[in-house]
């Protein structure tokens, strides 16, 4: 039996959902290489210092790119040997090369989605990290070379109030990373259309005999009956 879920990733065999596949079209479509992975699959080890990023974060790509074919192999065998190799030296920059080559031998755009930065607020590599795509961002305009169509950033934080985590505001660089930041278009709040046909399916199942159009009008009564359903 399905159930209503609040926490993690919500499967439409387990559980009661709004459908928003529609919109999800707008943002992922197959003309784009969307590479979504997150940071809660690094622990704090993976932070301590660029060489230990750079493996952690190839081997998140790799575990993607079992489901993404698009991906041209000598750049795939780069991010390997980055995987593989114990050079403490690997800095950063080893791994923005082998994105520009990614870049550069791919016919779509790649979108690169990162879930769970909260969990990377507090330490200069993450802070570098950004740096450097936001410099990659800059040259694909500035110097015409190829770089990722878009970056998504996905936490509870606001990515932009992070910079006060990392460091404090006095030694904040004017050079921030979150200074490109760009407004998301798409209407993700949930319609009365979808509210009430997710509750429509929760009605068939257990039969409360609820209004579920009328309950549906209202997004404030939504919040509140579900947790009780």
């Amino acid at each position: 039996m399905k159930v209503f879920n609040t926490t993690a990733v919500c499967i439409p065999s387990k559980h009661y959902m709004v459908d928003l596949s529609e919109r999800v079209k707008e943002i992922k479509n197959d003309s784009y290489v969307v590479i979504s992975t997150s940071f809660g699959g690094i622990g704090d080890a993976g932070f301590e210092d660029e060489a230990a990023f750079v493996k952690e974060f190839c081997r998140l790509l790799r575990r993607e790119f079992r489901r993404e074919p698009r991906i041209p192999q000598n750049v795939s065998d780069d991010f390997d040997y980055l995987l593989n190799n114990a050079d403490p030296n690997t800095k950063l920059g080893d791994l923005f090369d082998i994105f520009l080559e990614w870049c550069d031998e791919t016919s779509s755009p790649i979108v690169l989605m990162i879930d769970e930065i909260d969990s990377a607020t507090n330490n200069q590599v993450f802070l570098d990290f950004l740096a450097q795509l936001r410099d990659n961002y800059i040259n694909r305009d500035s110097k015409g070379i190829n770089a990722f169509q878009s970056v998504i950033l996905a936490g509870v934080t606001d990515v932009k109030h992070m910079k006060s985590r990392i460091r404090s505001e006095k030694d904040r660089k004017e050079n921030s990373p979150w200074n490109i930041a760009a407004d998301f278009t798409i209407d993700m709040s949930l319609s009365e259309t979808g509210i009430r046909g997710m509750l429509d399916e929760y009605e068939a199942d257990h039969h409360t005999r609820m209004d579920t159009a009328a309950i549906a009008k209202s997004s404030e009564t939504i919040q509140m009956v579900i947790p009780f359903l």
